[in-house]
């Protein structure tokens, strides 16, 4: 659905130039929820502004619903960008427009005559739990109202893609929790694609299918989320689940323990020391429900004795399904 093939962007400033992108290569597949994190200046916000053409990359391609974007200008860049709605981090909205008024004004914009929208805000707006406030003007919102206005409003033209500028990092945790629900929702009744940027890992854990790390405008790691967290040395699974800074060193071996949807649950530990006559300290550990509603986490584990008697239990975990890492 979105394909994105060694892309790279600078932008020239007075102090020099700033290459925002350097051969990015990402691909959505349709009906997914990909998460794209970094922190500020990684990249993210200039990615994403290349999946709509606003901006242009300086090499590279992105085709977005088999159009390719990246080369389109004119009315064949205007009526792919309908197929892009977008919602941002401030709401963007018209102070002296109502909420039916701003959701209408992408129909306007399309041509489309007064009738037609009028319903098909009606219709949104139902989508959204908005229904009440079609004659409220923005001041008298919440954040998370403002928000779902902006949500409405992108799905106006009923896109296939819905894009996601940092949409709830000015949101308070439960509306952010609300509104990222009602994405994963819309996501899910629509068909929508949906490529979000955060800096948030509440986001990826919450609504994400497949996740990409970026910074220093490159893509780190990408892939689905549960694949990543079986990845040896995932970027993703160590911010996801983090488990402090490691121990002095006393002779003992630690090993990190992933637990996915299939291995969560299970009394791993107890059996381990019981199996293998072993006095198993537990360093940290972090369990998280993600996604698709299953628990997963990693546990880390200082185990004693020799060699061999290690290399035992660490065989017996991973033939249980386990995924295990030595980390020393």
């Amino acid at each position: 659905m979105i394909s994105v093939v060694d892309v790279s962007k600078t932008f020239r400033t007075a102090d020099g130039d700033v290459r925002a992108l350097d051969g990015v290569s990402l691909h959505v597949d349709k009906g997914e929820i990909f998460g794209i994190v970094g922190q500020s200046g990684a990249g993210k916000s200039t990615l994403i502004r290349t999946v709509n053409a606003l901006e242009r990359p300086d090499t590279g391609t992105v085709t977005v619903d088999g159009a390719e974007i990246s080369a389109l200008d004119g009315k064949d860049l205007r009526l792919a960008r309908r197929r892009c709605g977008m919602i941002f981090q401030h709401f963007n909205l018209l102070a002296s427009r109502t909420v039916q008024g701003n959701v209408e004004l992408a129909l306007e914009i399309t041509g489309m005559d007064r009738a037609a929208r009028r319903a098909r805000s009606g219709e949104i707006l139902e989508l959204v739990g908005l229904t009440q406030k079609r004659t409220a003007y923005p001041a008298q919102l919440s954040g998370g109202q403002k928000q779902r206005v902006g949500i409405a409003r992108a799905l106006a033209t009923n896109p296939s893609v819905l894009l996601s500028d940092e949409a709830t990092s000015a949101l308070d945790p439960e509306t952010t929790r609300s509104v990222l629900d009602l994405i994963k929702r819309l996501s899910r009744e629509l068909g929508l694609t949906v490529l979000l940027i955060t800096h948030e890992m509440d986001v990826i854990k919450r609504v994400c299918d497949s996740a990409a790390v970026m910074a220093g405008g490159r893509i780190l790691e990408q892939g689905p989320v549960d694949d990543l967290l079986t990845t040896n040395g995932s970027l993703l699974a160590a911010s996801l689940f983090q488990l402090g800074a490691l121990p002095p060193e006393r002779g003992t071996t630690i090993v990190d323990i992933t637990f996915t949807k299939a291995t969560a649950g299970r009394p791993v530990i107890a059996q381990l020391a019981r199996a293998h006559g072993l006095d198993v300290a537990i360093l940290g550990a972090a369990i998280e429900t993600l996604h698709d509603g299953a628990q997963s986490g990693r546990t880390r584990l200082e185990i004693p004795g020799g060699a061999e008697k290690v290399r035992a239990a660490v065989d017996d975990l991973r033939g249980q399904g386990l995924f295990v890492e030595v980390v020393r």
